[in-house]
């Protein structure tokens, strides 16, 4: 059999729902010498990766380190570390993510009721007061930017009423980290898991997550083993902890354009990253205003990093993406589930979060629909 051809992938402007673009000093990083997984140099990185991750958490949780995998990866490190079989967990579902918990909890053995919410509107805090006044959870969960709806959770009531019941709260950050405060320790968030490849600006492959001493605790009285050996924290914290045992082979690589990316972000300053996002998203709303294309989602609510955008009448969904591609060599998301068809997720996360590709969809939005 001969070899396959080069990968040639193409250049595109990545205005999806992740990956986001990946600057040039991230790729970079990607190409340095790969040393061995307990080498002390990789070490120095892995410690200083871990302090940049607190600040960006806005936590001084010891545990903040990123997992090996993808953001459902952190999804799974949390539910799997905090669930053992017949637990209760309390999950608000409005959206893809909110049901993957749900499924996740169920994997482990876990009794998952859900908090429900139409696609494209915020949980409603009054819900979970009323379930959890009628039973006793271990764990809540919710995702703070559904990447499926565009939608940004407020967390402040739903986290007091959480504590009030006395369960953990568990946060998936995966869209909004770098991109808006997660404030890890504000809230009072147990467990937090994000991903690289949205507003960290990095390749996807990596997935960071903090817990506090409470949640830890709650690990370390399991009855039973963690069901995922390449999961469980009570081995994983002992590598990236002052032991350094040995459990897996760390991605060397990705750490290292995990490592940048975090500088990037603490270099612009994160309440500045905050802000670029942010303002990119208001540069966004008013140039598709006036292209005659509305938000979907209400204003108090939406997400800056992920842009929900309804699909303005006349136009064909499939159609339009596929030229944006062909013709443009641009990104945008379809919608997902009950919005499939109704509307487009435009992503600008991260390095992507710029005035100029605001201007490039536009002008190209403006040809394919008018």
């Amino acid at each position: 059999m001969s070899a396959a051809p080069k990968a040639n992938p193409p250049i595109r402007t990545l205005l999806g729902p992740g990956p986001s673009p990946v600057s040039p000093r991230v790729l970079a990083a990607l190409s340095l010498p790969v040393v061995g997984h307990l080498d002390p140099k990789f070490l120095e990185i892995m410690d200083q990766s871990m302090a940049m991750l607190r600040e960006l958490f806005q936590t001084k949780n010891r545990l903040a380190l990123p997992m090996s995998g993808t953001g459902s990866a952190g999804m799974e490190t949390c539910f799997v570390n905090l669930l053992e079989p017949g637990d209760t967990v309390l999950i608000g579902v409005n959206g893809v993510f909110g049901t993957r918990m749900v499924d996740v909890a169920q994997r482990c053995g876990a009794q998952a009721d859900t908090v429900d919410a139409e696609w494209g509107s915020a949980l409603d805090a009054q819900n979970f007061k009323t379930a959890l006044a009628q039973k006793k959870y271990k764990l809540v969960a919710v995702v703070h930017a559904e990447t499926s709806t565009g939608v940004l959770q407020p967390l402040d009531d739903i986290a007091k009423l959480v504590h009030e019941n006395g369960a953990l709260l568990l946060v998936d950050a995966v869209t909004s980290l770098g991109g808006a405060p997660v404030r890890v320790d504000e809230l009072g968030i147990d467990a937090c898991y994000s991903g690289t490849q949205k507003c960290l600006g990095c390749p996807p492959g990596l997935s960071p997550v903090t817990f506090n001493e409470r949640a830890v605790e709650v690990i370390r009285k399991r009855k039973t083993k963690v069901q995922s050996w390449y999961l469980d924290l009570s081995m994983i914290e002992k590598y990236w902890g002052s032991e350094r045992v040995y459990h897996h082979t760390a991605p060397i690589s990705m750490n290292y354009a995990l490592h940048e990316a975090l500088r990037a972000v603490l270099e612009e300053g994160l309440e500045a990253s905050w802000q670029r996002h942010k303002q990119t998203h208001d540069v966004f709303v008013r140039a598709m205003r006036k292209l005659e294309i509305e938000p979907a989602v209400a204003e108090a609510i939406r997400a800056p990093m992920i842009n929900a955008i309804k699909i303005p009448e006349g136009a064909d969904d499939a159609t339009v993406r596929t030229r944006l591609y062909d013709d443009f060599n641009i990104e945008i998301g379809a919608g997902l589930g009950p919005l499939k068809g109704k509307i487009w997720r435009v992503g600008l996360m991260g390095h992507g979060a710029r005035v100029e590709n605001v201007e490039t969809l536009s002008q190209a939005l403006k040809q394919l629909i008018q």
